[in-house]
């Protein structure tokens, strides 16, 4: 029997209710295709190649970690491989109902064999052995046996780490080994069922969640930036990306343990401001000082109406950390405002005065309660950097993932004389070349602009303008390499059918060049981090390729700096700098700890215990800092800061953390130097 749900696009539910569902899907696909067609910038054309390319997209969706799906399944689907382009294009959508009765199907076997796993002795022998692998590696069970196998594995494991968790030595659990494993195996298991039971029981079920992993797909196939959404879904999308409202700054997720974890801090949120909580912390418990909510069995839904609460205003969170330590944070909630998870100036005093400002993201006017956008603030607090006769400016874009197009527009002109910053690619193929109209520049000394492996889309914007101007030294890593631009669209004028944030153009570099899929490469480079990971836009599938254009507004760039002998300066700091050795070191670390497969080892509590050890020390190593470690640089505000801090403790406390961090950042220190260096370079 097929379980209904009212959901925003379902017409009426009724006895033929699944027959109206396929409908419902079939005036999606329909819509779907029209609105791609007529919007995508470059719509892909449904052929063979097109609909494997969506066959393996759409299993992605239902099934990443293959944890469901049989191998023998995949081989009776395989017969829709080089069908789905002709089920779109006949609106034939009948296809779909084996897909979510297989499904249906094969979460009800897990958890009938969890169900069963409840009476059977789990094997801590050691005759089974473990090993850490990266998703890449995963593969389907071969049959219902490999799935059975699977789970006593997987349940067994996270038992013992359940176990070490709790507990302080191996000894200890020894001790009262049968006791301590019943209890946590009868935990762990029904977190698994409840997990599964809460798959099925979601919105609409595995009927709509199946529909939607189709649509997507379809969607996705014409470039990863492009998505569809249900009308619930467009909704959270968009209450995700506000900024003006009351919030710990805390969006959550369920992590493959079925723990609710940090998959998100806001920035200017409380979260943020506090310092303590990072992404992947688990929430074990929160307390409202008069009763605690233990973190069980609860849907990721269930935890954001409970932090959204009205009477909630203080909470106590109890997080673990990647490294197996338990923290209590108590936070209050805060309004996030974009005046203060953004800009705020400071000056690098040496020999003379440097200005830096951190630029978050590129938002916009209408976002921000103050009325001003991105530029605007810029404006503001170089205002008071030039009057404290500042000799050149850092502008720091690591980790901005972009925002208004408009605000980089205005954010160029700030720093050239008039003449075109951008050009703009339409769907038709017409350029339009994008042009600062004010003459004369608000700022005219050297600036260097720090990016990293996370500067995205607006950020890559402004970074090329100053590049190809010769205005500006981009310092850092090569950049995420998005250079398109999307907008969300209802797919039929019944907003209930759903909607779709599509690719619409592409931007262009005033010289014609793109850096899509290629990122800003900066004229000086330093360790990152994130070195040759796979998470660039080149890495997604279906990306854009890189491209170029005709130009017929010529730019006028300034006289080129001379980076050779600066590049050379810096490199000769680098190669003797023990803290960026120790970057390389934890960027093999890292690679390594992500994308290969670890050490083979026992299915033993001792073996398990040692394994732990050695991936906390690993993750020590990466993530832990040195907060004692001494001053690089010396930073301080400006004196308007100063004189605003004066009437507000608690920003006044959070100030002096921020100066810490800055003058411990090597990336900054360095970026100064290079500055330092251009200035000397320029001066003779």
């Amino acid at each position: 029997m097929i379980r209904l749900f009212l959901v925003p696009f379902i017409f009426c539910v009724s006895i033929f209710g699944y027959s109206q569902e396929n409908t419902l899907f079939c005036k999606q696909v329909s819509a779907l295709k029209t609105t791609i067609n007529t919007n995508h910038f470059n719509p892909k054309t449904l052929n063979d190649s097109t609909s494997k390319s969506i066959f393996k997209l759409f299993f992605k969706e239902m099934d990443a970690d293959k944890d469901y799906f049989l191998q023998s399944d995949i081989t009776l689907f395989s017969t829709d491989e080089l069908q789905l382009d002709d089920y779109i294009i006949d609106a034939n959508c009948n296809f779909i109902s084996k897909y979510v009765s297989v499904l249906e199907q094969r979460i009800k076997l897990n958890i009938a064999k969890l169900e069963a796993l409840k009476e059977k002795p789990l094997d801590y022998s050691g005759t089974i052995t473990l090993q850490q692998t990266p998703q890449k590696f995963y593969t389907y069970y071969k049959d219902e046996t490999a799935l059975e196998k699977g789970i006593r594995k997987r349940i067994s494991y996270r038992i013992i780490t359940k176990l070490l968790d709790e507990n302080n030595t191996v000894a200890a659990i020894k001790k009262n080994f049968t006791i301590l494993e019943k209890e946590a195996k009868l935990i762990v298991i029904e977190n698994e069922i409840c997990l599964l039971n809460e798959f099925q029981n979601k919105e609409g079920g595995i009927n709509r969640f199946v529909k939607s992993a189709f649509l997507n797909a379809y969607v996705k196939v014409n470039d990863p930036n492009s998505t569809f959404f249900s009308s619930t879904e467009k909704v959270t999308y968009q209450n995700n990306l506000s900024k003006n409202q009351m919030s710990f700054g805390i969006i959550t997720t369920k992590n493959d343990n079925g723990e609710i974890a940090i998959a998100h801090v806001i920035p200017g949120s409380a979260a943020f401001e506090n310092g303590k909580f990072e992404e992947d912390d688990v929430i074990k418990s929160i307390s409202n000082g008069k009763a605690v909510f233990t973190i069980h069995c609860v849907s990721n839904e269930d935890i954001a109406l409970y932090l959204n609460k009205e009477k909630h205003k203080t909470l106590t969170f109890s997080i673990k950390k990647e490294n197996g330590t338990l923290q209590d944070i108590k936070l209050t909630k805060s309004n996030i405002k974009v005046e203060n998870n953004a800009i705020r100036a400071y000056l690098i005093s040496d020999t003379n005065n440097y200005g830096y400002i951190k630029i978050p993201s590129f938002y916009t006017n209408y976002e921000s309660p103050n009325g001003r956008g991105l530029t605007a603030d810029i404006a503001k607090e170089l205002y008071k950097l030039q009057k404290e006769n500042i000799e050149g400016l850092i502008l720091d874009l690591r980790f901005n993932g972009g925002g208004s197009m408009q605000e980089a527009i205005e954010l160029s002109g700030m720093f050239i004389d008039r003449g075109p910053v951008a050009i703009i690619k339409s769907k038709a193929g017409e350029n339009y070349t994008i042009k600062d109209r004010k003459r004369g520049s608000f700022y005219s000394k050297p600036i260097v602009i720090l990016v990293n492996d996370y500067s995205a889309s607006a950020s890559e914007f402004f970074a090329a303008a100053m590049q190809d101007y010769n205005r500006a030294i981009v310092v850092g890593s090569t950049t995420y390499g998005k250079s398109s631009a999307q907008s969300i669209m209802p797919i039929n004028e019944d907003e209930t059918l759903g909607f779709a944030k599509l690719t619409i153009e592409t931007f262009f570099r005033v010289t014609g060049k793109s850096h899509q899929a290629v990122g800003i490469i900066p004229d000086i480079k330093l360790p990152s981090l994130y070195d040759n990971f796979e998470t660039a836009e080149k890495n997604k599938p279906h990306a854009l390729q890189n491209t170029s254009t005709s130009v017929s507004l010529k730019h006028i760039p300034l006289p080129k700096l001379g980076i050779d002998i600066i590049n050379t300066k810096s490199n000769a700091r680098i190669t003797n700098d023990k803290s960026f050795k120790r970057v390389l070191d934890i960027n093999k670390a890292l690679y390594k700890f992500v994308y290969k497969k670890g050490i083979k080892h026992k299915l033993t509590l001792e073996s398990i215990s040692e394994e732990k050890k050695r991936r906390k020390a690993t993750l020590d190593f990466i993530f832990n800092e040195d907060e004692d470690t001494p001053p690089l640089f010396n930073i301080k505000n400006t004196i308007s800061t100063n004189e605003l801090l004066e009437y507000n403790t608690e920003d006044k406390e959070q100030n002096k953390a921020v100066l810490q961090t800055l003058a411990q950042d090597i990336y900054i220190n360095e970026a100064q130097n290079i500055l330092k260096d251009l200035i000397t370079q320029i001066n003779n």
